[in-house]
């Protein structure tokens, strides 16, 4: 093993250990020293790649919703209409609730120390921001279709925004082994509904 597949060897081993323990017990209940031991390294292997347990919480919530970011765009771009987009994009949401328990646990860390802390505050509207503009265009997209009636796509897009989040926090808190995925299809449906073009 060379010297950059170590680094980037202990670097993961750092951002699993710091999401387990993130998840499990807290932003502020965690230490630097825990995820070292955690993850099997040395404090000055720690700050070789993160300057604070901070850069490793910004690192793991913006990798996380980056990779929501590009999976929901590319279920959309593959639809054959913007409406179909969006109903598969809803349903893949069941996966990610199942798959990503650790996650969710973070995204609850996130909307605590959103109010608390303005470095993850403005880390964290970056990517909310860009999530509303996915969806805007989405809605312009299906109004140049003539799937979507001509709203003020910026309002639909916020209002995706705000469902997709509410629900995401409502699974974050309730029980596992709801279907969420399936709830997230029925309430875009409704909103899909209401957006319908009228002949």
């Amino acid at each position: 093993m060379n010297n950059q597949q170590r680094s980037t060897q202990t670097k993961n081993s750092i951002t699993d250990a710091a999401t387990l323990l993130f998840a499990r017990d807290g932003f502020e209940s965690t230490t630097v020293a825990g995820i070292c031991e955690r993850a099997g390294v040395s404090k000055g292997a720690f700050y070789y790649h993160f300057e604070s347990k901070e850069a490793v919480f910004l690192a793991l919530i913006d990798t996380w919703l980056a990779t929501l970011e590009r999976t929901l765009t590319e279920v959309t771009f593959q639809a054959e209409n913007v409406p179909e987009g969006l109903l598969e994009m809803a349903g893949m949401m069941q996966p990610v609730f199942e798959n990503n328990r650790f996650f969710m646990g973070l995204f609850l860390e996130l909307w605590t120390h959103t109010n608390r802390n303005e470095k993850v505050r403005q880390a964290t509207i970056t990517p909310y921001r860009r999530f509303q503009d996915t969806f805007t265009n989405l809605i312009k997209d299906g109004i140049g279709q003539g799937a979507i009636s001509d709203v003020d796509p910026e309002i639909a897009g916020q209002l995706l925004l705000s469902l997709s989040s509410g629900l995401f926090l409502q699974a974050s808190l309730e029980n596992e082994q709801e279907n969420w995925g399936k709830k997230m299809q029925d309430c875009i449906q409704i909103i899909l509904d209401g957006l319908k073009r009228r002949n």
